[in-house]
């Protein structure tokens, strides 16, 4: 029932999140382009579709992917392996790229458009190896513990000075490979991978250290592409020499038919194969362990194809056509306002609704303890995708060079990485990774060769790539923006706002004799909170006080009253007005929460002996009408803690007490 409760929460999610695609289609359709689409009844039932696969999707990574790439990580880090570890990240970098569909695509239009230099086969094995050495190198930098900006930055500069001595025709194929090798089912393996590995090695901290992964994956490709192509187009002759035309070409909706679906299903199966296959081999081989809850991983997973597939089919039945006709129609009116207000529109639409992202967006805000708002980050990275596309067409339009406005961003990144809280960079790093994905390229794709086709002066193979490449770096700028605004604006993490909300002033109840007035962490404000209190005296030997006393401290005690005592037997004194008192005891006074009254009884008479060998008391009783005393914040909350804990013990014995069955009597 709770997992069916989930589902109708993600379900109402994700129909939220297409809102912002169905009201842009919407409003540039019947306002701009003034048209009814064809097949509109289809673009609904693909939209409704999208919205079902999404949340079945959504569901299968909880209960399947992330537990088990947690657990791979969690497991690596307490054997120590180190090369294993490696070699793991390796694999899972190149067994998820090789077999991603996008590549594969792009990898043969390359070939074709090279007049042959490019190899597609060789190009996506130059890719995945790429991707592969990131995940490894990343996986590194966790381990070692190093800062992730020192490893971007030094790879941004590697990009920026292989462009320049790189062939046109594959600088904007290299850039955009950097955005379409993380897939909707490898962003949340390796984010699971990163954050597993920070959370279970000892001194790295998730937030920071987790992330970074993708961030890697979509930087390693721009380089080695840009390498390959450099050696193939000055070492390898073409074998055809031919112009190659591309033309905007609208597709037509999907029909639904029992082979198709079939098809559909065998294809995302055959893409998730080698991600389940290194995971067993792995988990069996390698670890030699059982994967816990093997059943509802194995559901798990089911659940992923079954809503990535609904998901594909969903976006296939009308969306993908009417997105490229919609671009192709606005390449053909005279305003280029429309032409990029379209490019922002789409942009932000199609990443809020973006699969990979909502999966990053929701683990961020798990690890933060909500300080990073998962609704505000995609927020915050739908605008950068949004920018990007926009100047991207803007590119286009103007003819300008595209390593020029890549550079320029690099350069914003590298400056905003010195601004940015720590938390920030690597999400930041890892968005630009995650918003080029199974929906916004296509579209983007089709925009991009649209423009480049239509525009006079523009090459389709040269000017039509890049889009991706854009969609990808400004997220990463947009998303530190947001990190220096929540610290400039003072956003709290959840623990803080339950600390702020326990601890507001409350003076006005300081009459309140049922409440205690406590000063919090040594501050002069004072707070009426409801709290119990229990005084503890200790009397022993005054060579014994400053063991009691360290004692005392090591079980929580924060403070103590210390008086002189006189200990005096009654019975043989024959005037008790006459006799001359002598200091030989200590008497100490503990006013503490309740909670810790037990532990700190126990340790002093334990490490004095009382209630053997040792001389001394101690007991304790509870106090009324507590004012003025001081206590840590950590106090405070658990002695709340502790009075919640024993009312539901009070509830459960009482509960026990009324069902008990009672005897009859005779």
């Amino acid at each position: 029932m709770m997992q069916f409760n989930f589902f109708l929460k993600l379900l109402k999610e994700s129909f939220r999140d297409l809102i912002p695609i169905i009201v842009v289609i919407l409003f540039f359709q019947l306002a701009i382009i003034q048209v009814v689409p064809d097949g509109w009844v289809n673009t609904a039932i693909g939209l409704a579709i999208v919205g079902v696969g999404l949340a079945i999707f959504l569901q299968g990574l909880e209960i399947g992917v992330f537990p088990v790439g947690e657990g791979l990580a969690r497991d690596f880090a307490k054997s120590g392996w180190t090369t294993w570890i490696l070699i793991f990240g390796f694999l899972i970098g190149f067994g998820t790229t090789i077999a991603e569909p996008a590549l594969a695509v792009i990898a043969d239009k390359a070939a074709s458009i090279s007049s042959g230099r490019i190899d597609a086969t060789t190009l996506r094995f130059v890719v995945a190896g790429s991707v592969g050495f990131a995940i490894l190198l990343g996986v590194f930098r966790i381990i070692k513990g190093h800062a992730i900006h020192y490893y971007i930055i030094s790879g941004y500069l590697i990009v920026v000075t292989i462009t320049f001595f790189a062939p046109p025709e594959i600088i904007g194929l290299s850039y955009d490979l950097g955005g379409v090798t993380t897939s909707t089912v490898t962003v949340p393996l390796v984010a699971a991978l990163g954050i597993g590995l920070a959370s279970n090695i000892k001194g790295r901290n998730p937030v920071i250290d987790g992330f970074g992964l993708i961030a890697f994956a979509s930087l390693t490709p721009m380089i080695f592409v840009q390498i390959y192509g450099i050696a193939v187009y000055n070492l390898v002759d073409a074998k055809d020499v031919a112009s190659v035309i591309v033309q905007a070409t609208v597709s037509s909706p999907t029909d639904i038919t029992f082979q198709s679906v079939l098809y559909g299903i065998l294809a995302v199966i055959k893409d998730v194969i080698p991600i389940m296959a290194i995971i067993l081999f792995f988990q069996y081989v390698v670890l030699k362990k059982p994967i816990q809850n093997l059943k509802t991983v194995i559901l798990g997973f089911g659940l992923v194809i079954i809503g990535l597939y609904a998901f594909i089919l969903g976006l296939e039945m009308g969306l993908f056509s009417l997105g490229e006709t919609m671009a192709y129609q606005l390449t053909k009116r005279d305003s280029v306002f429309v032409i990029y207000a379209f490019a922002f529109a789409i942009g932000f639409s199609t990443t809020m609704a973006e699969p990979a992202l909502m999966a990053i967006a929701k683990k961020a805000k798990d690890i933060s303890d909500g300080k990073i708002n998962d609704f505000a980050l995609r927020l915050f990275v739908a605008v950068g995708v949004a920018i990007g596309i926009a100047l991207g067409a803007f590119r286009i339009i103007d003819g300008g060079h595209i390593h020029y406005y890549i550079i320029v961003g690099y350069l914003v990144v590298i400056i905003l990485t010195f601004i940015a809280p720590k938390y920030i960079i690597p999400i930041a790093y890892d968005s630009g990774g995650v918003t080029t994905s199974t929906v916004t390229v296509p579209l983007v794709a089709a925009l991009g060769i649209g423009l480049a086709t239509n525009i006079e002066g523009r090459s389709p193979l040269i000017d039509g790539f890049g889009l991706i490449a854009f969609a990808s770096l400004f997220p990463m700028i947009t998303v530190m923006l947001y990190g220096i605004l929540t610290e400039k604006f003072g956003v709290k993490s959840d623990t803080q706002i339950e600390e702020e909300d326990l601890l507001h002033d409350n003076l006005a109840d300081a009459e309140n004799m049922e409440l205690a007035t406590v000063n919090i962490d040594g501050s002069s404000t004072r707070h009426s909170l409801s709290l119990e209190f229990s005084a503890v005296v200790v009397i022993v030997p005054v060579d014994k006080k400053l063991d009691a006393i360290q004692a005392a401290h090591k079980a929580g005690a924060s403070g103590v009253t210390v008086l002189r005592a006189d200990g005096i037997g009654l019975e043989e004194m024959a005037n008790f007005y006459r006799t001359s008192f002598e200091a030989n005891d200590t008497l100490l006074l503990f006013l503490l929460p309740k909670y810790l009254v037990n532990d700190v009884v126990k340790q002093i008479i334990h490490s004095l002996h009382i209630t053997t060998s040792g001389k001394g008391i101690a007991f304790a009783f509870p106090l009324t009408h507590m004012k003025g005393v001081s206590l840590s914040k950590e106090d405070v909350f658990k002695e709340q803690s502790y009075q919640v804990n024993l009312n539901k013990e009070e509830k459960v014995d009482k509960n026990e007490t009324n069902t008990k069955p009672s005897r009859s009597t005779k």
